[in-house]
C-alpha cells in the first residue's frame, strides 16, 4: 500500500470532475481519474500529471464498477477520499435548445420515462453502485471522505419558493435527480456517523461546462472549489450537508 493518499473522482475526464482531480492532485493526492471512455481518461491524466492515473469507470455498469474497485485494492490498496461527480443533464436535448426550452419538455405530464430513468441511473444510481463497491477501501482509510457533486437546482426548500431563480426548470430528470443525490448523502451520512467518513454535498453552480452545453456562468476552477473543500475536510468538518462555497443550501 502507498504511503499518499488516494482519491477517485469519477466522470473526471473533463468539466469540473477533471478540475476537481487536477486540485487534489496539489494538494498530494494520487487521483484516479475515472472515465468511461478510457482513451479520454488517459488523455485527462496526462494533462494533469504523474499522480494522475486513469481508471476506466462506466457508473452505469457493475462490471466496470467491479473492475475499478478491484484495480484500486490491487494497484494501490488504498482510497481516501470518493468523488462522486459523474451526471448527465439529457439523452435528448437538441443542439442550440436553451436551458429553458428544454425544461419546457422535462414536465412531469410530457416528459418521457426512458429519459427519467436514463438520468436517474446515471445521476443516482450510479452514485449509489460506486459508493457501495468503493466502501470496503473507504472504510479501511483513517478518515475518508465522500463527495457527492450535487446542484441547488434540486434543493425543494428553494424550488418550493415562488421567487426562485431555477424554480422554472424543476423537473422529473436532471433537477429532481439532483434531489435523489442530496437523499442518497443524507442517508450515507446516517448510516457512518459513528465511522471518521464524512460524507457531503456540494453545489459547484452554474459553471460552464459540456453538461449545460457550455452556457455557464463559472469556470470549472470556481465550480470545484466546493467539492475539494469538502474533500479535504479536517477531522472536526460536517458530515451530512449541502453546501456551496457561500456557505450552506437549504435540502
Amino acid at each position: 500500500m502507498q504511503n499518499k493518499p488516494v482519491a477517485l473522482v469519477t466522470g473526471a475526464n473533463q468539466g469540473i470532475g477533471f478540475q476537481i482531480a487536477k486540485d487534489l492532485v496539489a494538494h498530494g493526492f494520487t487521483v484516479l481519474v475515472g472515465s468511461r471512455n478510457f482513451e479520454r481518461g488517459e488523455a485527462a491524466a496526462k494533462q494533469i500529471g504523474p499522480d494522475a492515473r486513469a481508471v476506466q469507470l462506466d457508473v452505469t455498469d457493475k462490471a466496470s464498477i467491479a473492475a475499478a474497485a478491484e484495480r484500486i485494492r490491487k494497484e494501490l490498496g488504498r482510497l481516501d477520499v470518493l468523488v462522486n461527480n459523474a451526471a448527465i443533464s439529457n439523452t435528448s436535448k437538441l443542439p442550440g435548445m436553451s436551458v429553458e426550452e428544454y425544461a419546457k419538455l422535462n414536465r412531469p405530464s410530457k416528459v418521457s420515462l426512458e429519459e427519467v430513468h436514463a438520468v436517474w441511473e446515471t445521476n443516482v444510481f450510479g452514485l449509489l453502485a460506486v459508493t457501495q463497491a468503493m466502501l470496503p477501501l473507504l472504510r479501511e482509510a483513517p478518515a475518508a471522505r465522500i463527495v457527492n457533486v450535487s446542484s441547488s437546482v434540486g434543493s425543494l426548500t428553494k424550488s418550493s419558493d415562488p421567487a426562485a431563480t431555477w424554480r422554472p426548470i424543476f423537473g422529473p430528470s436532471y433537477a429532481a435527480s439532483k434531489t435523489g443525490v442530496n437523499a442518497m448523502t443524507l442517508a450515507m451520512a446516517i448510516e457512518l456517523e459513528s465511522t471518521a467518513i464524512k460524507v457531503n454535498a456540494a453545489c459547484p453552480g452554474y459553471t460552464k461546462t459540456n453538461l449545460n452545453g457550455y452556457t455557464g456562468t463559472r469556470t470549472v476552477e470556481q465550480g470545484a472549489r466546493e467539492p475539494v473543500r469538502l474533500a479535504l475536510l479536517g477531522p472536526d468538518g460536517p458530515t451530512g450537508t449541502f453546501s456551496n462555497e457561500d456557505g450552506p443550501l437549504p435540502w
